[in-house]
């Protein structure tokens, strides 16, 4: 066997791998908005704080995936992929939360409405600089 065979077996065998190893994406692409405190009550679990995630990693359901509030206690992995302004979005990052609460009941309002998911400041503030008022996501609940 030559070498320039064997190189290209060595090259069809490493993308028939990657190929077959990579798997397509399910994820939902949307958008997302910051709400700061207070947080209670919610939609979901009335003035129970023992709901809420103790890493403050959670957000409020947008209209979108609400589901008549079948969306209370779903957890989803997000990371932000672009916005507006060049360099908001924290490369790398991604956080798991869970849906306490309807974006349209928030005590707090969001800082863009209409959103996907309206994450709290700390959920928010992880993936993408605070300043900003919304960016995109990638979301897929877990």
């Amino acid at each position: 066997m030559s070498a320039t065979t064997l190189t290209s077996t060595s090259f069809f065998i490493f993308f028939l791998v990657l190929f077959l190893s990579s798997s397509p994406s399910n994820a939902d692409v949307g958008t997302a908005a910051r709400y700061s405190a207070p947080y209670l009550p919610s939609k979901c679990y009335g003035s129970e704080a023992t709901e809420f995630p103790s890493s403050n990693l959670f957000g409020a359901a947008g209209d979108g995936i609400w589901d008549n509030g079948a969306a209370c206690g779903r957890q989803y992995l997000v990371r932000c992929i672009s916005a507006e302004q060049p360099r908001t979005c924290h490369p790398g990052q991604s956080i798991q939360i869970k849906i306490v609460d309807y974006a349209a009941s928030t005590v707090s309002n969001p800082s863009a409405s209409g959103t996907t998911i309206v994450l709290s400041d700390k959920a928010f503030g992880t993936i993408a600089n605070s300043s900003a008022t919304f960016i995109n996501i990638e979301f897929q609940q877990v």
